[in-house]
């Protein structure tokens, strides 16, 4: 039956032509959020435990760190000089990776603002690409800019990726997700439901090394949707991308596409009845992984369904249940509403299993890709770790001793321009997505709490938690951004901190 093997993930990587300690994009070295390799499963910025270093940054920031031949990449808002819900205007670092150093720093401006710290998306969010001899930047404000690795720029667009989009490399082009309707206020109306086909969001690729423009996909994309390369066994790079969601997005017909990498054009579409796109979308066999509601979809190479599996009916769940868990075959009450899927933006295919946040309960979920069998583990909602006091974990979204983020700089300035922003992981927002180094899936939250799975455990039970971390202290901790990893280490960037974290 269909299995991702690692020598899928290898050739796709030697396809990019990566080094395999790199992480050049958000996506990691294969675009697919997986290397090779090891890292910690326990760490704590509180108690400085496997912490090689923590930088203060300037400013708030949300973009995933990447990483090539020792330097990091990232973007930070620029310096505050007060409270504020808007910017637009933004700084791209690069950085030693050994001790994390600045060695250049550019300010890239913004022709649109948008909200502070959004927990959906700011100015700051879309990652680095490169390729080792140019870094492209984004803005989500309205500007993409390519310097070369000493910080020469090189070229400069006016063009405004969306901010939940992955930027990736993809034959010497790099695609992102662009908007044509712009915010007002830094937020984005429903007046553009009826757009025409010249407003959709659309894929969009251009030539990394001159910033020229290659191609704009034929079908529009939805801004939720986090579209990821894979390659078909003709050797072809396919994307694909979904459409739908909430806010009467105007891009028709509602479901998902497969897109060839190399000319934009479309190669399927599937319409989906009340499809919601934000989610994370990963291939295998040549078959589209999606989840539609309360179902996980195989779509095959013609764009069919092929196989459907109920992601709530008769599953193994293992609950918490006071002092101790518990595990029960049991059906899922499935409410998220508006036609959403179980899920909400983070999910990964590694191995034979397809891993999921779920949206309205606290809990991890997998489904195995060959049996079609479904586990959910329930996660804490929050770890409260304080020096010298024993750790607190948070198991309700509703217990009153959860800590929201307090959303403030160094400077102690309010960088808050959603208030959502200082909700948990779980509902209606976007999470950072997960990563997996060698046997470690990662899974961070907003607040600052990650979590370490062995992702290939038989059991999802919590026998299969290698670690329960922090980014730093609760209520004062908080991060969109996606884990990287390079030599060993990995690397956080959160709303205060740009963090490097070494194994034991």
């Amino acid at each position: 039956m269909m299995r991702l093997t690692p020598c899928a993930v290898f050739v796709l990587c030697a396809t990019l032509d990566l080094h395999a300690e790199d992480w050049p994009q958000g996506s990691g070295p294969a675009g697919s959020y997986l290397a090779e390799g090891s890292a910690a499963a326990e760490w704590s910025v509180v108690h400085g435990k496997n912490i090689a270093w923590s930088k203060a940054l300037p400013e708030t920031g949300q973009s995933t760190v990447v990483i090539k031949d020792g330097r990091l990449f990232y973007t930070c808002y620029q310096p505050l000089e007060a409270d504020g819900e808007l910017g637009s205007n933004i700084v791209a670092y690069c950085a030693d990776a050994q001790t994390g150093d600045v060695l250049w720093q550019r300010k890239i401006r913004g022709q649109y603002p948008l909200r502070l710290s959004g927990c959906f998306s700011d100015s700051t969010s879309p990652p680095a690409v490169t390729d080792g001899e140019r870094v492209c930047f984004f803005n989500a404000s309205g500007t993409v800019t390519c310097f070369d690795m000493q910080g020469d720029q090189l070229w400069s667009r006016e063009a405004m990726a969306v901010g939940r989009s992955q930027p990736f490399l993809v034959h010497g082009n790099v695609v992102f997700t662009k908007q044509t309707i712009m915010p007002k206020d830094g937020k984005f109306g429903h007046e553009h439901k009826d757009a025409s086909q010249e407003l959709w969001t659309q894929l969009e690729a251009l030539e990394l090394a001159s910033g020229e423009h290659v191609w704009t996909s034929t079908c529009g994309v939805n801004m939720g949707a986090v579209p990821m390369v894979s390659r078909w066994s003709d050797g072809r790079e396919v994307i694909v991308v979904g459409r739908g969601g909430g806010h009467s997005p105007p891009e028709r017909p509602l479901g998902v596409s497969a897109i060839d990498g190399k000319s934009g054009k479309t190669l399927w579409t599937l319409p989906l009845e009340r499809y919601m796109s934000t989610q994370t979308f990963a291939m295998i066999n040549d078959r589209a992984l999606i989840f539609h509601g309360p179902e996980h979809l195989w779509v095959d190479p013609s764009g069919k369904v092929e196989r459907r599996v109920n992601l709530c009916t008769d599953v193994k769940v293992r609950r918490w249940e006071g002092s101790s868990y518990v595990s029960q075959v049991e059906t899922l009450n499935y409410k998220p509403g508006k036609g959403r899927a179980i899920t909400q933006q983070s999910n990964l295919l590694v191995g034979d299993y397809h891993y999921f946040r779920a949206y309205t309960e606290t809990y991890l979920g997998r489904v195995h890709v060959r049996t079609g069998k479904v586990e959910y583990l329930q996660l804490p909602v929050q770890l409260i770790r304080r020096v010298e006091q024993e750790d607190r974990r948070i198991w309700s979204l509703k217990d009153p001793a959860f800590i929201p983020s307090e959303m403030r700089n160094h400077d102690g300035f309010l960088v808050m321009g959603d208030k959502r922003s200082r909700t948990n992981t779980w509902g209606h927002h976007a999470s950072p997505i997960m990563t997996v180094v060698g046997k470690h899936l990662y899974l961070p939250t907003l607040v600052g709490t990650v979590y370490c799975i062995d992702w290939n455990s038989k059991t999802l039970d919590e026998k299969a938690i290698l670690g329960i971390n922090d980014l730093g202290p609760a209520g004062s901790t908080w991060t969109r951004a996606s884990l990287s990893h390079s030599d060993g280490r990995l690397y956080a960037h959160t709303l205060k901190h740009l963090i490097c974290i070494e194994q034991n």
